[in-house]
């Protein structure tokens, strides 16, 4: 299955001032498999390396940090000569052996010209200890579950992908939504881990997805309780408590629904945790819209949304037929669903900065605001065809006047664009900066 990251990697490969490659993301979003496919695509030779229960690889990297010694011991190991430019190592599973992680400092610095790339369990690295990790060191890219984009790519609709990054094509979308907004809900209740789109691109056995999510899920609380040592218990109670903070109208994260009496302070560390191991995307507050938007974020108040919209759906057992069929999805669901998905979209955009929106003493509240590059996106997102609402009018025309800003609602109804305002369909939330690129501010 093809995925985005990929052109990233490429330009990774063909950077003059490329460092030891670090792979960042949750358990099961495809790290392993798209790094072999780069490395057999890509490269003269590809050495693959697991480190889970290999002693001779922790033998190899636990004597010193001679590089070139290194070298020769995985050329030894794997049958394979390796040469400058033109050979891939790719060390998985890093997190069993942080003697590994830590050497990739003195790859940067003793061998620049070998192209070496690592990844593993993020929830293992960060854990690692008596270990420092190579700071400054190393290129990160962070992968996420599939968008929508990729998994409509993977079921064989290219061709509709291409037409929601075209402005020249609105009026096509427009005319064939209804068949968009099927392949969103099949997206809806399959999302985007790998494992469960293979699974419902071989037969659409739906009860089959359902469960390689539910299985998904139990690695992950296993995972949880494994990693988060001190904090497990109650990294575990906010995992399992934000589909129910997602349904109610307010989403900010509330504490005391977790357990009666509850405070921040008592689950700041917790929170931080599930953010680091990408469980949770964790979306804070703004007082002001300006560039930058990191600058007005308000860390005491947030939203957390689960990493992918069929892992929330699992975790609340909607049945299959209320995602599928009818309207009731994107009505009953709306927040649980609508928002988490156009939020699991916005990240995996590049350099993208998000928040929301929420006027004091008001129940005024703009759903998302984006930052890319130097523009801003005011976003709100209405689930069904019924767009009414007052509050992004008003931030726009009068509160935000001043400002120039445009803005954006994902709704079920066509590509529209107003002079204050543009509606784009769901599905073509990645596409945003694409059809609104910085030029289209100026």
């Amino acid at each position: 299955m093809k995925r985005t990251i990929y052109s990233q990697l490429l330009n990774w490969k063909a950077s003059s001032s490329r460092k030891p490659l670090m792979l960042y993301g949750a358990r099961q979003v495809g790290k392993t498999y798209i790094l072999k496919e780069f490395g057999t695509r890509e490269f003269e030779t590809f050495i693959y390396i697991n480190c889970y229960m290999n002693e001779p690889v922790r033998t190899l990297f636990e004597q010193d940090v001679d590089i070139d010694r290194i070298l020769l011991g995985l050329s030894a190991l794997s049958g394979k000569a390796i040469h400058p430019n033109s050979t891939l190592i790719f060390l998985d599973e890093v997190q069993e052996i942080p003697t590994v992680v830590a050497s990739l400092k003195y790859f940067c610095e003793d061998r620049p010209d070998i192209h070496i790339a690592a990844a593993g369990s993020l929830l293992g690295v960060m854990n690692m200890e008596n270990t420092s990790f190579p700071t400054g060191k190393v290129d990160i890219l962070h992968m996420y579950p599939m968008t929508f984009f990729e998994f409509l790519d993977a079921s064989g609709n290219e061709q509709l992908v291409e037409l929601l990054k075209n402005r020249d094509n609105q009026t096509v979308v427009n005319s064939i939504l209804p068949k968009y907004v099927e392949l969103l809900r099949q997206y809806y209740f399959v999302g985007g881990m790998p494992a469960a789109v293979k699974q419902f691109i071989k037969d659409s056995d739906l009860k089959l997805v359902r469960k390689v999510q539910e299985d998904i899920l139990d690695a992950y609380k296993a995972d949880i309780s494994k990693h988060a040592k001190g904090d497990a218990t109650k990294a575990r109670a906010v995992f399992e408590a934000i589909p129910s903070q997602l349904a109610k109208e307010n989403k900010k994260f509330i504490f005391k629904d977790i357990r009666k009496g509850a405070r921040s302070a008592q689950y700041e560390t917790a929170i931080q945790w599930l953010v680091d191991a990408g469980l949770v995307y964790k979306i804070c507050r703004v007082s002001k819209v300006a560039i930058p938007l990191r600058f007005y974020m308000q860390q005491e108040a947030f939203k957390l949304f689960i990493l992918d919209v069929g892992l929330l759906g699992a975790m609340t057992k909607v049945p299959a037929s209320l995602i599928l069929i009818g309207n009731n999805i994107f009505s009953e669901y709306k927040g649980a669903f609508t928002e988490n998905y156009v939020l699991s979209q916005l990240i995996t955009i590049p350099d993208i900065v998000t928040a929301y929106y929420a006027k004091e003493n008001s129940t005024m509240e703009i759903d998302f605001i984006a930052q890319i590059d130097a523009s801003l996106f005011p976003i709100e997102v209405k689930a069904e065809g019924n767009v009414h609402s007052k509050s992004l009018h008003r931030f726009i025309t009068v509160d935000s006047a001043a400002d120039n800003l445009h803005g954006f609602r994902f709704s079920m109804l066509g590509f529209d664009h107003q002079n204050w305002m543009s509606n784009l369909p769901l599905p073509a939330v990645e596409a945003l900066p694409v059809l609104f690129p910085a030029s289209a501010f100026s």
